[in-house]
C-alpha cells in the first residue's frame, strides 16, 4: 500500500473510530487442538484445563477438539462442571446428503456444540476452501443458532506485499456479502490470524495485530452501516488474535484495547502454556 493510501485509510479511521466507546465484549480464549492428541491424552488434558478454568478463569474458554474427540470431551465438562464449551473445527455448508466425509451443522447441535470454526487458513489453503464457500458456511452455521468464529488474514507473500489491509478487508466483505448486521447480533467471532505467524514461531507484533483488529472493527462497521445506528456495529463484536501465540506473549497481546481474546493452536495442547495464555485474558 502506498504511503498516501496508508495515510487515507488512518485519516478515515480516525474519522469514523475516533470518538467511539469501546464496548463491554466478553474475552475469550479458544484452543484449536487441529488433528492432534489421542483421546487418553486429550482426556488428561481437558482435566487439567477444566480444574484452572474453574479456579481461575474470568473469561470464556473454548475447547476445539478433533470430532471423534468431542462427545466423551463433553461428558467429562459436565459431569466435573468445568467451565468450558466446546466447538467444532469446521462444518459443511448442507444439513445432509451424500458428502462422505464432511460433518453437517445439524449433528454439531446434536451435540450440544456451540461454536464452530468457519474459513480457518489452514482449510483456504490446503482444501481450497474460497470467501464463497466460507459465505455459505456462514450463513449455515448462523441458520442452526451456532455462532461462528470467522478467521481471516494474510500471508507471507501478501504481508510483504503491502497488501494485508486490502486482503483483511477482502475477506471480511465477501465472506459476509449474503448476511445481514441482525443475524450476527450476539453470535458472531472473528479470528484474525495471519498466515505467516500460524505455527512457524513468528507472532504478529501486539500493537499491529491491535492495528488490524482495528481495522476489521472499521470494516464490520462500515460493511454493516446504517442511518439508525447509534453505535458502530464492529465495537460490539468480540475480535481474536491467533498466531504463535503463548503463555510468554498473552500478557503483551491482552493489553491491547481492541484484542478481545485468542484463538490458540500449539499451545492449547500444552496445559500450563494454555493456562497461562487463559489468565492473562481473565
Amino acid at each position: 500500500m502506498s504511503n498516501f493510501n496508508q495515510l487515507s485509510l488512518k485519516l478515515e479511521l480516525n474519522e469514523i473510530l475516533g470518538d467511539r466507546k469501546l464496548e463491554n465484549r466478553p474475552k475469550i480464549v479458544a484452543g484449536n487442538w487441529k488433528m492432534h492428541a489421542n483421546l487418553k491424552d486429550s482426556q488428561a488434558l481437558i482435566e487439567d484445563v477444566g480444574r484452572f478454568a474453574k479456579a481461575d478463569a474470568n473469561c470464556k474458554v473454548i475447547i476445539i477438539p478433533p470430532f471423534t474427540h468431542i462427545f466423551p470431551l463433553s461428558l467429562i465438562v459436565e459431569k466435573n462442571h468445568y467451565p468450558l464449551v466446546m466447538g467444532a473445527q469446521n462444518m459443511y455448508y448442507e444439513d445432509k446428503g451424500a458428502y462422505t466425509g464432511e460433518i453437517s451443522p445439524l449433528m454439531l447441535v446434536d451435540l450440544d456444540i456451540k461454536y464452530v470454526l468457519i474459513g480457518h487458513s489452514e482449510r483456504r489453503q490446503l482444501f481450497n476452501e474460497s470467501n464463497q464457500i466460507v459465505n455459505r458456511k456462514l450463513q449455515k452455521a448462523l441458520s442452526h443458532n451456532l455462532t461462528p468464529i470467522l478467521c481471516v488474514g494474510e500471508s507471507l507473500d501478501e504481508r510483504e506485499a503491502g497488501l494485508t489491509d486490502q486482503v483483511v478487508k477482502r475477506q471480511i466483505v465477501a465472506s459476509l456479502s449474503t448476511i445481514d448486521r441482525e443475524s450476527l447480533a450476539n453470535k458472531f467471532i472473528v479470528a484474525y490470524e495471519p498466515v505467516w505467524a500460524i505455527g512457524t514461531g513468528q507472532v504478529c507484533q501486539a500493537n499491529e495485530a491491535n492495528r488490524v483488529i482495528n481495522l476489521i472493527r472499521f470494516t464490520l462497521s462500515q460493511h454493516f452501516k446504517t442511518k439508525d445506528n447509534d453505535t458502530l456495529f464492529g465495537d460490539s463484536i468480540p475480535i481474536l488474535y491467533g498466531g504463535s501465540v503463548k503463555g510468554s506473549n498473552a500478557k503483551e497481546l491482552a493489553v491491547q484495547p481492541d484484542i478481545d481474546g485468542a484463538l490458540v493452536g500449539g499451545s492449547s495442547l500444552i496445559a500450563p502454556d494454555f493456562c497461562e495464555i487463559i489468565k492473562a485474558f481473565s
